[in-house]
């Protein structure tokens, strides 16, 4: 009967110890469940929602300073900054040696501007974790802050053009500049201006773009394409082209190649030559514009261009004016092309609004031009021309645009669809329609 009740015992201890570790293995998993989801949310831009989950998920779990570092990470990309400190302070305490943690905390005093507090963090994490570039790098912009220096060309900032990174303490303000927040513990930035030669991290770009057309009446679908490759370099950028375009059957190919180079502080230009053999495309092509960005948010240009056809000359004179307004960029660019023969000066404008969103590769627009020049020509699908003519006729065109990266930012990918109205050239005052379509691929590296 002892022997019996031995037993019966031993199973009953058995199954408590089952059950209690099968608990622990669930609390586990409830645990990791719960932080996973809460850095989804943040990585996604979802920082309130985060907020609340971390918020409860460390006062359950206090010991879990992971959670707290990723706590204090979105109370200063919300613009908490206070808060921010409060929490990376507390991480820090308990370990010095979190590189990942000191420069999260030291990019949170640099977005409030507090450039002291920002190098004298700088100095107590180098104590901890000697010569680290990283640690280096920032310290250098805290102490350019402090003596109100511009900040160097790799600093945290894409350009050295005026740049908002304190959050208005009206709750209207916070959505809209949350909206340009690059949620990344490695470059947390809030970009607002970003030109041809702003310095990138990768030097490198292949973009291939396609695209297709249809019309409603007479026309075959024109089909193009074009594969580039751009090399930015310290005096600037250099993009040589290939592009392809099949039209009533034939296909024609242009050497195209584009080059931004640096002028001085605020100025650039832009300068292109074309070549082709086909009749789809003129046989040589030349243009150039000088650019000057204003600390203001305002953007010039002027320029010309030079396009050589097998029967005669084109010279146009170009012009634009664009602003940047918060999130949005508004441009307008003419092209003004006198006619030798009938002495008529004919004219042509494009209007583009874009917003950006987290930053300067992902945004949307929208494209509107009219008038009579040999730049607004037959058959083109967004920005991409198809084929050149050196027909003056009359068109109207509305393309809209959306780009957007890849989770690491190495790609994007951006989609055009557009309407046009065109005179036709055989026929003045009579008019066909056609929609396009496209898809551009870059790759950095």
């Amino acid at each position: 009967m002892m022997k019996k009740h031995l037993h019966i015992a031993i199973i009953i201890l058995i199954a408590c110890v089952y059950s209690v570790n099968g608990q622990d293995v669930t609390a586990l998993e409830v645990d990791a469940l719960n932080f996973d989801t809460a850095y989804q949310l943040a990585y996604d831009g979802k920082n309130s929602q985060a907020n609340r989950m971390l918020g409860e998920f460390t006062k359950e779990r206090p010991d879990n300073q992971e959670a707290k570092s990723l706590l204090a990470s979105t109370y200063s990309w919300k613009g908490n900054y206070d808060k921010a400190r409060s929490n990376f302070n507390a991480v820090l305490s308990k370990n010095k040696t979190d590189k990942d943690v000191w420069i999260s905390a030291i990019k949170n005093e640099l977005y409030a501007k507090n450039y002291a507090t920002a190098l004298g963090l700088s100095n107590k994490a180098l104590a901890h974790i000697q010569e680290d570039n990283e640690l280096l790098r920032l310290k250098s912009l805290a102490f350019s802050g402090i003596n109100e220096s511009v900040y160097e060309k790799d600093g945290w900032y894409n350009v050295e053009n005026k740049v908002v990174t304190n959050f208005s303490t009206k709750k209207k303000n916070n959505k809209a500049k949350n909206a340009f927040v690059e949620k990344t513990e490695a470059d947390s930035t809030l970009l607002l201006r970003k030109t041809p030669v702003t310095e990138e991290k990768l030097k490198n770009r292949i973009a291939v773009n396609s695209s297709v057309t249809v019309f409603d009446q007479r026309f075959d679908p024109v089909v193009s394409s074009s594969i580039s490759y751009k090399r930015q370099t310290k005096y600037g950028s250099i993009i040589p082209r290939l592009n392809n375009s099949n039209r009533l059957g034939i296909n024609g190919i242009q050497f195209d190649i584009d080059l931004y180079p640096k002028i001085a502080k605020g100025f650039y230009a832009y300068v292109n030559y074309g070549y082709s053999s086909s009749e789809l495309y003129p046989n040589h092509k030349v243009g150039g514009d000088i650019y000057y960005n204003h600390k203001s948010g305002f953007e010039f240009s002027g320029g010309g261009r030079y396009i050589s056809f097998a029967t005669r000359d084109v010279k146009s004179i170009t012009n634009s004016v664009g602003y940047y307004r918060g999130n949005y960029y508004f441009s307008l660019r003419s092209f003004i092309t006198p006619s030798v023969n009938d002495k008529l000066t004919k004219a042509s404008g494009n209007i583009l609004v874009r917003k950006y969103l987290k930053d300067a590769e992902n945004f949307m627009g929208v494209n509107f031009g009219i008038g009579f020049s040999p730049e607004l020509r037959q058959f083109s699908s967004g920005d991409q021309i198809l084929a050149e003519t050196l027909l003056y006729i009359e068109s109207q065109r509305l393309s809209c645009e959306y780009q957007f990266t890849s989770k690491n930012s190495l790609s994007s990918y951006r989609t055009n669809i557009g309407v046009l109205r065109q005179e036709q050239s055989f026929d003045p005052g009579s008019f066909f329609y056609s929609i396009s379509a496209g898809l551009t691929y870059q790759f950095n590296f």
